[in-house]
């Protein structure tokens, strides 16, 4: 069971740094980016903040291109292309998290596991010894069943550690979302900038 625990670490750890890597390539100073956006938009050159969505990565950039590209159909069709852009961005933030979390779940019980197997293995040379069984014969199995279930907790607890430090760096990546979305709706959609609210004005 030693060999299952190693590979589900190699996994948990394969997916806690592919999931750091992107949620700090997603993550950039919103409020910059969006002083950027409003200052080009105030200008009327949508090419240029369309190009400057595109050079931008990460989900923030994204919404506001979204909006952008939907500024002309009134504040209610911003808002509801704003949030059907960010269904979409969610699940794709929080993809292989299910599985990070499942490997800390998995691997104590894979400990047990071996552990079981161990004193199966004691008490199995317990039976062929009979009542001339030697420690000898004995400590393999045991040594077998706490190895095994110091790994399994060795690799839980360091991945529990990191499923819960990447779902909070998942939750600062949606609040920056939200806070952009509700700013760059009120940058496109303000009174004058559509068809809906000139006609409103």
């Amino acid at each position: 069971m030693i060999w299952v625990i190693v590979a589900t670490s190699a996994v948990a750890l394969a997916i806690f740094c592919e999931r750091l890597l992107q949620y700090h390539r997603d993550q950039i100073n919103s409020t910059e980016f969006l002083n950027g956006v409003r200052n080009v938009l105030k200008r009327d050159n949508i090419v240029e903040a369309l190009a400057i969505c595109d050079a931008t990565p990460g989900p923030v950039p994204r919404l506001v291109k979204i909006a952008i590209l939907n500024r002309d159909r009134g504040r209610e069709a911003v808002r509801e292309a704003l949030e059907d852009a960010g269904a979409w961005e969610v699940p794709r933030l929080e993809q292989r998290l299910s599985l990070l979390a499942t490997v800390a779940q998995i691997a104590p019980l894979l400990g047990l596991l071996g552990a079981v197997l161990g004193f199966m293995g004691v008490f199995a040379a317990v039976e062929k010894a009979g009542l001339n069984a030697h420690v000898g014969d004995l400590s393999p199995g045991i040594w077998k069943a706490l190895i095994c279930t110091a790994a399994g907790l060795a690799v839980a607890i360091p991945a529990y550690a990191g499923y819960n430090y990447l779902v909070s760096r998942v939750n600062h990546i949606v609040l920056d979302m939200e806070q952009a979305a509700s700013e760059i709706l009120g940058i496109v959609a303000a009174p004058g900038a559509g068809p809906e609210d000139s006609r409103k004005a």
